[in-house]
């Protein structure tokens, strides 16, 4: 029997399945009905039927099966070589065969423009926070992209700079419909429940402790093969992700390029009616069309849509004194026009031993530049109320000072602990941003939400003042 998703969620790293060496390595999930390539930011080619891509040449007059060839394009045609981002598709039917675009109705519970003359978005120094969201109930069908809502973010996309985060939740499978996001890429983290997503370039399963990135322009359909599905998103506007450089660490840590997984062709063939829903400048519409979006038969390109497991991960952090900053948890970061300032990151806290002596170990009081949203996949995360649940989210606007309660400062500061594993059977994540954040309607009239009580800091023991005093005096004298 193959393990479960629950499974997975329990060992310290994927290291732990390979047994030592004891069985044969994998690389995928037990669980994971596809198989995929490798390699972050690769070129890739992948065909469904063999001989089908052209070699030599990308549009040849004809092509294999009378297929259609079609190039998308996600970077300026003169971009250099590095930044460079196309695929070739060979498909049944071009993406231009459809009947025409009519607009959808507005979700009241997303947002796109962020900017504070939007009446509909808030600036809030408050550290916010927001229980679990609910699941849609049974006497409603809400598929994928209709479970969208948003809590926050800054930009506006059509100005091609700038991000949102929502949470999905969603209780039905995409039958006849696609979706695609002309607005900016994806970054997808599912919390409960698996997502089956059909690419045009072929399936992804995303299981919660893994992630996946579609890139804008890209259609998909979500299926639920375990049920009711909650999660995360963060849509970034005129920037793609990267992963972060290594610096001193040299070839090899954090997310390694190999442990990012992309599809293989996969086409259906259907003469019937399908929607493709759009979203663009934050509004819906959709056209329709009389096949399915899903017909290519093979491809080739570095712009394509991919998955990464989280239980991968590789920590790093420091083995002699003093807490290190939250840059070395990041897997992803999306660049900003600052060279010194991302758009956006995307951070986990995973397990991993915490071994520094000499120094106070859960993060220390602190005020920086980042915007700060965070989210819990599974388990327990050391250092937040007991109103951080997976499924919720919490949030602190940049240069306001946040950081441990009280008992957990004094226990860190009274006791010498010992080596030890920390964040077992739990990732937590975040998302940051250079950016101010504003909070949407939904968020800031949501019943989940809750503040952080400042309560919490009361209990503050005072330094030794009085000997403070005594010295001043003294070196004033």
């Amino acid at each position: 029997m193959a393990p479960s998703t629950e499974d997975y969620q329990n060992i310290f790293h994927w290291a732990e399945t390979q047994k030592d060496g004891s069985i044969p390595s994998f690389a995928v999930r037990k669980n994971d009905p596809y198989t995929y390539q490798c390699g972050f930011g690769n070129t890739f080619e992948s065909e469904a039927i063999e001989g089908t891509i052209p070699h030599g040449q990308n549009n040849p007059r004809r092509l294999r099966f009378g297929l259609y060839a079609e190039q998308m394009t996600a970077s300026a045609f003169v971009a250099p070589r590095a930044h460079n981002k196309n695929s070739y598709l060979y498909r049944v039917r071009p993406a231009v065969a459809h009947q025409g675009f009519t607009d959808l109705p507005d979700n009241k519970d997303t947002e796109s423009c962020f900017l504070p003359i939007n009446p509909r978005v808030h600036v809030s120094p408050t550290q916010l926070a927001w229980l679990p969201f609910d699941l849609p109930g049974s006497s409603e069908k809400v598929e994928f992209f209709e479970g969208f809502k948003t809590l926050a973010g800054s930009g506006e996309p059509t100005l091609r700079e700038g991000l949102a985060t929502h949470i999905y939740s969603c209780n039905a499978s995409m039958s006849k419909r696609a979706f695609v996001n002309s607005d900016g890429d994806f970054l997808i983290v599912p919390q409960q429940g698996a997502l089956d997503i059909q690419t045009e370039f072929g399936p992804l399963y995303v299981q919660p402790g893994e992630i996946c990135v579609i890139q804008r322009g890209q259609r998909f359909r979500v299926r639920l093969p375990d049920g009711p599905s909650r999660g995360y998103i963060l849509e970034i506007w005129g920037s793609n992700f990267e992963l972060p450089e290594l610096g001193p660490l040299g070839a090899n840590g954090l997310a390694n390029k190999r442990d990012f997984l992309y599809p293989k062709a996969a086409f259906e063939i259907t003469e019937e009616r399908w929607e493709v829903v759009y979203k663009l400048g934050g509004k819906f519409f959709k056209s329709t069309q009389q096949h399915s979006p899903f017909d290519v038969v093979a491809w080739h390109g570095n712009y394509v849509p991919y998955k990464y497991d989280l239980t991968k991960f590789v920590n790093v952090g420091s083995i002699s004194v003093d807490h290190i900053d939250p840059s070395i948890f990041c897997v992803l970061t999306a660049p900003s026009r600052d060279p010194n300032a991302p758009l956006a990151d995307f951070l986990i806290f995973s397990p991993r031993w915490d071994v520094a002596s000499n120094t106070y170990r859960p993060p220390y009081y602190h005020r920086n530049v980042a915007s700060e949203l965070m989210g819990l996949i599974y388990g327990k995360y050391g250092g937040r109320s007991d109103g951080f649940q997976p499924g919720g989210a919490s949030f602190e606007c940049g240069m306001v000072p946040h950081g441990v309660a009280y008992p957990e400062f004094k226990a860190a500061t009274e006791t010498a602990p010992p080596e030890m594993r920390i964040s077992e059977g739990a990732i937590a994540f975040m998302f940051e941003s250079s950016r101010a954040f504003t909070i949407t309607d939904w968020a800031m009239r949501s019943e989940k939400k809750h503040e952080h009580d400042p309560k919490m800091w009361d209990d503050l023991v005072a330094p030794q003042i009085q000997e403070l005093k005594r010295l001043q005096a003294e070196q004033k004298n």
